[in-house]
């Protein structure tokens, strides 16, 4: 049995908080739109990754999921967040850090969903 990729779905009360975090923060790209149905849903992508983001206040007030991002150059990615979305910043960890465990990570969220970038 093989997988090729994992594709999350992402809920927001809000669909466009979503797109500010994903699009505006993390570069992702919209490549499928349905923005302005009834119930919002796009598709977002980069570097191979896809996620699917939904509004439905219903199912983002259950879930709050949280994500790892792996990345070679943690450093660029934490200077492009801090500098344009510093109100991202997690405050438990607003900064590059070496964890025991070997990964140097920092950590951004909204009020949906949260992202630890990590670089082995």
């Amino acid at each position: 049995m093989t997988f090729e990729k994992l594709v999350p779905n992402i809920f927001y009360v809000d669909i466009s908080d979503g797109l500010k975090f994903l699009v505006d923060c993390l570069n992702f790209r919209i490549t499928y739109s349905e923005i302005n149905a009834d119930n919002p849903f796009c598709v977002l992508e980069k570097d191979g990754l896809r996620i699917n983001l939904f509004q439905n206040a219903a199912l983002a007030k259950e879930h709050y999921p949280e994500f790892r991002l792996v990345t070679k150059n943690i450093q660029e990615v934490y200077e492009k967040v801090s500098q344009t979305h510093p109100e991202y910043l997690h405050p438990n960890l607003k900064a590059v850090t070496l964890r025991p465990w070997g990964a140097r990570e920092f950590a951004i969220k909204d009020e949906q969903v949260g992202f630890i970038i990590q670089e082995w």
